[in-house]
């Protein structure tokens, strides 16, 4: 496998993906809808099953699953690193009288996140983790996930798997990112989800399918020890 070239912030892959995301929200506002995805719904029910109230959702894009766990009660810290698609998330929960409980921000997850230590109770990311990003980023980013949960708070996430019918085709980056139609997927293998869970409780790993193609996913949803565990 080459190398994914992810130093820096300038003409990288990761840069470039930015730069499609943002042209990809303005050309098509609200392009998923304002239906919240299933993992969505699984999650909700799983964080208030865990006595979350803090919800932070990470690649919230324009909002859908953000603007759900705010109807469902929970406090939302909505991260993106699209400034349009937050744009839309933010317009969307004044629309709709949420915006006491949604708050948006810009964040590229491949830098720390901006919250202390144990002070979220959930963290929700629907295909977040299989996007440009290498297998150390993946593996730093959900240390930073586990540094900023509370003891028994939930993380459920998204990810198109190696079965998926795209997996092994388009334009290769190296490490499982291939490439199609200007979106870079980091395809995950069983042992990333596994290797990802060290240290956690893994509670469900279900495959799923969504949208035409369709794409093949994992629903993964674990869990840290309680501290009275």
């Amino acid at each position: 496998m080459t190398h994914v070239e992810h130093g820096g912030r300038g003409g990288d892959l990761a840069a470039v993906q930015q730069d499609h995301w943002q042209h990809t929200y303005a050309d098509h506002p609200g392009m998923y809808g304002d239906q919240p995805s299933s993992p969505a719904r699984h999650a909700a029910d799983a964080f208030r099953a865990a006595g979350a109230r803090e919800v932070l959702e990470l690649g919230a894009g324009h909002g859908r699953d953000a603007l759900y766990f705010a109807r469902e009660g929970f406090t939302v810290r909505a991260t993106d690193f699209s400034a349009t698609g937050l744009e839309q998330l933010r317009k969307a929960a004044e629309q709709q009288g949420l915006a006491d409980r949604v708050r948006a921000e810009i964040h590229d997850v491949r830098d720390p996140l901006p919250l202390p230590d144990a002070s979220v109770d959930a963290v929700f990311a629907h295909m977040l983790l299989c996007m440009a990003l290498s297998t150390q980023e993946i593996h730093a980013l959900v240390g930073e996930v586990r540094r900023v949960l509370r003891p028994g708070g939930a993380f459920v996430y998204t990810v198109r798997h190696t079965g998926d019918a795209h997996y092994g085709t388009g334009l290769a980056h190296g490490d499982d990112i291939f490439e199609h139609g200007g979106f870079a997927v980091h395809f995950f293998d069983r042992g990333l989800v596994d290797a990802l869970a060290e240290g956690w409780t893994l509670r469900e790993v279900d495959p799923f399918e969504e949208g035409d193609l369709p794409r093949r996913l994992w629903r993964v949803t674990q869990s840290l020890p309680s501290s009275t565990s």
